[in-house]
């Protein structure tokens, strides 16, 4: 198209009558958000009939011991109860304990976090254009949770990178080291040396990016074949003949993973407990806090357990465990406290509030909804542990069922 065929284009597009449409349009949008902003107050008769200041502070009081006490009790389960038989991580009973506190999360995304995202950002308190005019609590959530997956992939190749980096810098050391009697050793992966975050046992957790990988395992076996270990034999003989060219076997990218969903999940969790704890410690009604205080107690509870398990699986040091466990399990209750100490001057029921509560709850449902679908419930529910156990399949369905079934069922109460 030449210069001159533009030209004459320009008027057929843009013209001065589109001008003040635009303008209005423009001037509409700015005082929407203006509006959005305000502070405001949206309260009715109806939520200010509960109100109670003196009992709502005791019961914040409450609320932080409760809520500390069953995130320290979560979490703490799977860590301590590693090296005890009952409580290790790589029994069945944990398995199926896992996957019942998976569905408490996908429930706390789905039925709680969602639609309260939704409520806030189609309250009549704010302007009907743009909140109104299109889904955004559905929208945040899905951009949260495909950032949560970008998230996830870069962890994942950073580890993997500074994995191989480890493995390469052993290989050449050991190169550099000839034994006494003239033979050089090379380094490979004895199963008595874990170099990073491996694990023993040979539950696979890769999905995603990594489903290509669980599928061509070093047996290549299928069905029950690879279940009951006809060739395992044969592999210990032979696996540096199937040796991936990235230097590291399924038990090691299995350990990866496990340290990128610890650290993602804790992320999830972590930015879901302090909203939470605000909307509870800014809250001046009884009737809001009493359902509030054993929902969250138990949704805490599970959601430490889920993390506890991820933490212990990834292999960390027992001073990293403590502090990841730890900076868990006081979120919540400083998420009340810090809402208990600004709820004089805040507002909770202004349009702003109502904004910025909807935006986070949004994000916070995506994120929980993809750890939950992605890194713990599809993880372990497609690994070879599960396909080769079919007890450990119904009764790990029907947890993960229960804990999802209970938890939307306190939605009736908070």
């Amino acid at each position: 198209m030449s210069v001159l065929e533009f030209q004459e284009l320009i008027p057929l597009v843009y013209s001065e009558e589109f001008e003040p449409k635009i303008e209005t349009f423009s001037g509409s949008l700015l005082r929407n958000i203006s509006e959005s902003m305000s502070s405001v107050s949206c309260d009715s008769a109806e939520l200010e009939s509960c109100r109670d200041e003196k009992a709502a502070l005791i019961l914040k009081f409450i609320a932080i011991a409760s809520i500390l006490i069953a995130g320290i009790a979560g979490v703490a389960i799977p860590l301590i109860g590693k090296k005890r038989r009952f409580l290790r991580t790589d029994t069945n009973l944990f398995f199926a304990a896992k996957a019942f506190a998976a569905g408490v999360i996908l429930a706390t995304g789905f039925v709680h976090m969602l639609p309260d995202a939704t409520e806030a950002l189609s309250n009549p308190c704010l302007p009907k254009a743009p909140w109104s005019k299109f889904p955004f609590s559905g929208f945040i959530a899905m951009m949260a949770a495909l950032g949560t997956l970008l998230a996830d992939f870069l962890s994942t190749q950073y580890y993997e990178r500074k994995h191989e980096k480890q493995i390469q810098a052993v290989k050449v050391d050991s190169v550099d080291l000839p034994s006494e009697e003239g033979i050089v050793q090379v380094a490979g992966n004895d199963s008595n040396t874990k170099l990073f975050g491996e694990e023993d046992g040979n539950g696979i957790h890769i999905v995603g990016m990594h489903a290509h990988a669980a599928q061509h395992r070093h047996n290549h076996a299928s069905g029950q074949e690879g279940c009951h270990g006809q060739v395992s034999e044969h592999l210990d003989e032979n696996s540096h003949m199937h040796s991936h060219s990235h230097g590291w076997d399924d038990d090691d990218e299995s350990g990866i993973r496990h340290v990128v969903v610890s650290q993602v999940l804790e992320l999830g969790i972590i930015s879901h407990s302090i909203i939470i704890g605000l909307s509870l410690g800014v809250s001046q009604s009884p009737c809001t806090i009493r359902p509030l205080l054993g929902a969250l107690s138990f949704h805490q509870f599970f959601e430490g357990f889920a993390l506890g398990g991820c933490i212990s699986q990834a292999k960390f040091g027992n001073a990293h465990s403590m502090v990841m466990a730890c900076f868990f399990a006081v979120t919540a209750p400083i998420g009340v406290g810090i809402g208990t100490g600004i709820s004089k001057s805040y507002n909770p029921n202004s349009p702003r509030a109502l904004a910025v509560e909807g935006i986070l709850d949004s994000i916070s449902a995506g994120i929980l909804i993809y750890m939950a679908l992605v890194d713990l419930i599809a993880a372990d529910f497609l690994s070879k542990r599960m396909r080769c156990n079919t007890r450990l399949q119904v009764v790990s369905y029907i947890a993960l069922f229960l804990g999802a079934g209970l938890m939307a069922a306190l939605a009736a109460w908070a």
